[in-house]
């Protein structure tokens, strides 16, 4: 699997609805990580980064993380 670039930069068009944590999540996502290589990453609990991941899926009305890739993607948080 190729590595994804992480873009550091925020859409305040869309990602109003989103923390900075979400962001960093979302990109963690988008990346393919699972939740306890989101955990790890943000030093976070796993519990709590797929807490995170379901409440940006909400924020967005996304159905699932595929949709979040895809929306991730489109926004230019990552390539």
């Amino acid at each position: 699997m190729a590595p994804v670039r992480v873009l550091v930069r925020d859409d305040p068009a869309d990602d109003d609805r989103l923390t900075p944590r979400d962001l960093e999540v979302l990109r963690l996502v988008a990346g393919g990580l699972s939740d306890g290589e989101i955990a790890a990453a943000s030093v976070l609990r796993p519990a709590t980064a797929e807490t995170s991941a379901s409440r940006i899926l909400s924020r967005l009305d996304l159905r699932d993380r595929v949709q979040a890739v895809v929306h991730a993607c489109g926004r230019g948080l990552v390539t």
